[in-house]
């Protein structure tokens, strides 16, 4: 299989193009995915000695949904191998072939990578929570009615086809590899991981102040009013306080956690597809089409 000259460009510039040729381009396993699979076993791990600690208490974890996230997680993983190579690398590729600039990596650029991704996944996070069509492929992670380190792993395996993927292309076009971006974005969510848990307390007000943390994403999982739609920050919370999205853990407000359509179902498509099947059932319900159509880039609560 020939490959494109923008996509061998992508993998001889950041010195992995023995890798592409190794392995089938249409799997895409590239360093990202070499970050989730050295992760995994450190979350199962994690997650085990967490389930010793609060087992105790249902409301907390419940074992049988716990390997159900993991099983969200594996598919989300498994679509992302699949696919990636053919929809959103070939995008990336293209927008790195007609770069800005030729940014090299170092420790300053790293950094600066890590700031710009996070700035970027802050709007693709906002844009998940207030756009229908994003949601549909973001609801699952949000689904469950309790917070611990496996919730973290509920993802929908059609994230890949939904497309949130793309605000991350200017990165590329500015003259980051995305090789490296993968590989960031890969890193980001492994520091997501560690904010999913009760366990954690508020931590010293200066990292409460510049980072994301268990309290803060504690709220942003949270279904109480005021809670809602909150804390997109990724790795720094300095995003929420910036554009007007912060909101604090109160201990007089304990966070309610889950969606408020809840679905209950153990069905991983079921899990994957219910907002899809909602958003289109309101889609085919009578009226003018631009109206109909307002369903896909509308609020999820948006109603006609």
């Amino acid at each position: 299989m020939q490959l494109p000259a923008a996509m061998i460009e992508v993998w001889t510039d950041s010195g992995f193009a023995a890798l592409w040729h190794t392995i089938a381009p249409w799997l895409a396993m590239d360093e990202r995915q070499l970050v989730f699979v050295i992760a995994t076993p450190v979350f199962i791990a994690i997650t085990l000695w967490e389930y010793t600690r609060i087992k105790h208490d249902p409301k907390l974890m419940d074992a049988r949904e716990a390997v159900r996230n993991f099983m969200l997680g594996a598919g989300y993983q498994t679509t992302e191998l699949l696919f990636a190579g053919i929809l959103s690398f070939p995008v990336y590729a293209l927008a790195y072939h007609y770069r800005l600039m030729d940014i090299p990596l170092n420790v300053y650029t790293g950094a600066l990578l890590v700031i710009a991704l996070d700035f970027s996944m802050y709007w693709m996070h906002r844009a998940e929570h207030r756009v229908r069509w994003f949601w549909c492929g973001h609801v699952t992670h949000h689904s469950s009615e309790r917070m611990n380190f496996s919730t973290a792993m509920r993802q929908n395996a059609t994230n890949i086809f939904n497309g949130n993927w793309l605000f991350l292309v200017p990165l590329a076009f500015i003259g980051f590899n995305p090789v490296w971006i993968g590989v960031c974005f890969a890193l980001n969510l492994v520091y997501q991981f560690f904010v999913h848990s009760t366990l954690i307390p508020k931590l010293h007000p200066l990292i409460e102040f510049t980072l994301n943390t268990p309290s803060h994403h504690r709220v942003h999982h949270g279904r109480n009013i005021g809670y809602v739609d909150t804390n997109f920050g990724g790795i720094f919370i300095l995003w929420d306080r910036l554009f007007g999205t912060l909101a604090v853990e109160h201990v007089d407000k304990p966070v309610r956690y889950g969606i408020p359509r809840h679905v209950v179902t153990t069905s991983l498509i079921k899990s994957w597809t219910h907002e899809y099947v909602d958003m289109w059932r309101d889609m085919r319900k009578t009226g003018p089409i631009g109206q109909r159509l307002k369903h896909l880039w509308m609020p999820p609560d948006w109603q006609r």
